[in-house]
């Protein structure tokens, strides 16, 4: 399935002195992130590898798992501007966007426009249940995650930088809901699962907070700090199997493909786009230099390939009968896809 197999050089040195302080920033927020949130380690990682790549997450997990929690103790840690929405079936653009209120300028006695930010302007916005709100709604994000710009009548205002969406959705109560379309689905970098937590986690939890236990979160990184570590990921090197090996996962979902197996001709009524491997690429290289590596490798695709993957792909009438998800679709293919040259387990 792979083409030939070559090697990039070796990450710039004048970028190792930020690699190792990345890691070592990752080390420092999940223990600090740690002290408020019992474990989701997998999660408080893919969050923090959204941040790292200049992406949007989107949390799905029945309520009571900390995922608002973790996204305003994510933001504290951060020292980043935070804002919450919650979404509800009348929610218009404006209450996100903002709006032009008109005012009377006292030392003119005129009437002018003038434009008040919306709680879209800030580094970290909540998007909670976002699929509870009518798409005229969840269209207003569709510009602001893509472009990061808010267009009102004929201005356009450019949001803070950096700027991220993470979103929660809630799997279980769908009367009354508003599907993400594939359109908007396709802006967020990952769909995170948050699932229950373990037995001991949970006694954790229970012990934490119906006890007098109070923890107060450490400002580590700045957003200036991540406008930096974001041009490091992106420079951070990666074989050419690697890349190929994303391209052939991402190329093979699609049922259209001649190579693709059976299995998605079977199920799949739409694969993923472009987007699915841009945003594979550098998700591993965050997840590389997260762990203190500097360069990416195969592993890290495998890794990633199912949030990255999961909400990229549309399941046909077989597959929902069949009691087939899309998570069990990624799992499959990771099995049957293998790459040119397999790097360690990383």
């Amino acid at each position: 399935m792979s083409e030939t197999v070559g090697h990039k050089p070796a990450i710039p040195v004048d970028d190792l002195a930020a690699v190792q302080r990345l890691s070592a920033a990752y080390s420092q927020l999940k223990e600090s992130i740690g002290r408020v949130i019992v474990g989701q380690d997998d999660v408080v990682e893919q969050v923090l590898i959204a941040v790292f790549c200049r992406g949007h997450a989107l949390l799905v997990g029945v309520p009571g798992l900390a995922k608002t929690l973790l996204v305003s103790t994510l933001a504290q840690a951060l020292k980043l501007g935070f804002k919450r929405v919650q979404f509800t079936p009348d929610l218009m653009p404006s209450d996100i966007t903002g709006t032009d209120v008109l005012e009377e300028d006292r030392t003119t006695g005129k009437r002018v426009f003038r434009f008040v930010h919306g709680p879209l302007f800030t580094n970290l916005l909540l998007a909670d249940e976002i699929n509870r709100t009518p798409p005229k709604t969840q269209a207003a994000l569709l510009e602001a995650m893509q472009e990061r710009q808010v267009t009102a009548g004929e201005t356009m205002y450019k949001l803070p930088d950096p700027f991220f969406v993470l979103a929660t959705q809630n799997p279980v109560e769908q009367e009354g809901t508003y599907p993400l379309p594939e359109a908007q689905l396709d802006r967020f970098l990952f769909m995170i699962r948050v699932g229950y937590p373990t037995a001991a986690e949970e006694l954790e939890i229970m012990k934490r907070i119906s006890g007098a236990w109070q923890s107060e979160v450490v400002p580590l990184l700045t957003g200036d700090d991540i406008l930096g570590l974001q041009q490091v990921v992106r420079r951070v090197p990666a074989a050419d199997h690697v890349f190929l090996y994303a391209r052939d996962l991402v190329r093979l979902t699609r049922p259209d493909d001649p190579q693709a197996p059976a299995f998605i001709k079977e199920w799949v009524q739409w694969g993923a786009g472009p987007r699915a491997g841009i945003g594979l690429m550098l998700a591993a290289k965050a997840r590389a230099i997260l762990r203190g590596r500097y360069h990416a490798t195969t592993g890290d695709v495998r890794a990633l390939a199912g949030p990255v993957l999961r909400h990229r792909l549309v399941a046909n009438f077989n597959a929902e009968a069949s009691g087939v998800s899309t998570d069990d679709i990624v799992r499959k293919l990771l099995e049957t896809v293998t790459p040119a040259v397999e790097d360690p387990l990383s």
